[in-house]
């Protein structure tokens, strides 16, 4: 019998099962995909949200606790819960050193990566590297892994873990369990019950596109759900990002995003806009827009600039349609001309010219119009066109386990004595809603190493760790 097992294969699970190693229990990690799709959704990260007060290698200037902070309550809403926050964020400054123990390299962002040279570190080879590099150090340190291990269910006693069921009944007791088993965005049958129907009658996650991998059903979350672990989250709410609509179902990644959205305008199938544009840096906003494209007709938007963006955003893998006129864009995408050119006009007519900055929140606005653009607007009036179909792209889901700083799971807030949660089945704890790049790495890291620790600790009958940061 090993000390820990660990059900799942990204981020929050090897940071759990390396930890748990290292504290000296013996640990087996089942992961539900194929060797060469390993890694859950982790492999299509590329960087880690990180709290420092001053210049830290690849990161500069400081970035304290506190503006962290002020940036995920204004993206959450205030949906959060301020002292697991607060534990992630000064996790953050300290955790890279771990990792790169580990394997990880760090590089700078690229030129022009979103604002975010201050704020995030990228990691180099992006997070399939960091998964590789996750996964050749616990197997050197003697963490058995097994793939293409389903779990369906597990063996309770009370709240205390006893074994996990495989798909093909294979049964694997352990001393403690670390649950880090990815959300429930793969499971569409799912996702539809979640999001219902709208007004129109459709379906609206009949249109999604899952950005990361197909593996992550939910099928523990759920069984969890049913043995009457204590639950956070509202099951509609996600890491829901606007992204081409021509990416494949799954696994498309991060080159499937389109983030032109701030430079331009982003229309609707009736080809009238229907947000601001520029209400804040795209880091703090490319994730509320696949939920918004959702509540459009179709689930369907189209994101259009002018020749003055090329160059400014990352490309996505898809060329944009292109055209000379606005009507002749209109005809490429089928939205009405004469709609789209006074939606154009319109804009164009409102907007305040000031100096343009897409590195801060500059003074170019529109006045008298609705919905406003706040930053960055600018006169869409140097052709060539060009405008890219978005559709909602899931990233991962928010409900989850409710959990406190021990990781543990509960059940009508007692915890278990020996189960415990990391990753996106305990990240909405943290976030209700909304994101800010980055942060789900930083869940997953801190909540994984918590994880681990107090799993080996539990089954090595030592006292549990419960301090703020690993």
């Amino acid at each position: 019998m090993y000390d820990v097992l660990v059900i799942g294969g990204g981020n929050a699970a090897l940071c759990a099962a390396i930890t748990a190693r290292e504290e000296g229990a013996s640990v087996l990690l089942l992961e539900a995909a194929p060797k060469e799709w390993r890694g859950g959704n982790s492999q299509h990260t590329r960087n880690l949200r990180c709290m420092h007060n001053a210049p830290q290698d690849v990161l500069i200037d400081a970035y304290p606790e506190e503006e962290y902070w002020q940036d995920l309550l204004k993206v959450t809403g205030g949906k959060t819960n301020e002292e697991l926050a607060r534990l992630v964020i000064r996790s953050t400054e300290t955790c890279r050193e771990w990792m790169k123990k580990h394997g990880v390299n760090f590089q700078p962002p690229l030129s022009g990566a979103l604002h975010v040279a201050r704020t995030n570190a990228f990691f180099m080879g992006g997070g399939k590297a960091l998964v590789n590099a996750y996964f050749r150090s616990a197997e050197n340190l003697g963490v058995d892994v097994r793939y293409n291990t389903k779990i369906k269910e597990l063996e309770l006693d009370g709240s205390r873990f006893i074994a996990a069921i495989a798909e093909d009944g294979t049964r694997y007791e352990a001393k403690s369990c670390v649950l880090a088993a990815g959300g429930f965005e793969s499971n569409l049958e799912w996702l539809r019950e979640a999001w219902g129907q709208n007004e129109a009658g459709e379906w609206p996650a009949d249109n999604f596109i899952i950005r990361g991998t197909r593996f992550n059903q939910g099928t523990l979350l759920k069984f969890m759900i049913e043995q009457g672990a204590d639950v956070i989250g509202d099951p509609s709410q996600s890491h829901c990002v606007a992204v081409d609509a021509r990416a494949p179902l799954y696994d498309g990644g991060i080159c499937t995003r389109i983030d032109c959205v701030s430079l331009g305008i982003v229309v609707n199938q009736n080809a009238v806009r229907f947000y601001d544009e520029g209400e804040d840096f795209w880091p703090k906003r490319y994730a509320i827009w696949g939920r918004l494209v959702a509540k459009q007709p179709n689930q369907i938007g189209f994101s259009i600039i002018d020749s003055k963006s090329v160059g400014r955003f990352m490309p996505p893998v898809f060329e944009g349609r292109k055209a000379n006129t606005i009507r002749e864009l209109a005809a490429l995408i089928h939205l009405d001309p004469d709609t789209l050119e006074k939606t154009v006009n319109d804009f164009n007519q409102a907007c305040v010219r000031g100096e343009f900055n897409h590195t801060i929140l500059d003074d170019c606005h529109t006045e008298n119009l609705s919905p406003a653009k706040t930053h960055w607007a600018v006169p869409l009036d140097s052709p060539p066109y060009y405008a890219y179909a978005l559709k909602p792209g899931i990233t991962f889901t928010y409900l989850g386990m409710k959990v406190e700083k021990d990781a543990a799971v509960r059940f009508d807030q007692v915890p278990s004595p020996n189960l415990y949660v990391a990753g996106e089945m305990m990240a909405g704890n943290v976030l209700g809603q909304g994101y800010t790049a980055g942060v789900g790495m930083s869940i997953g890291t801190t909540f994984g190493r918590i994880a681990g620790k107090n799993a080996a600790l539990s089954a090595l009958k030592k006292p549990a760790f419960n301090k703020e940061v690993v």
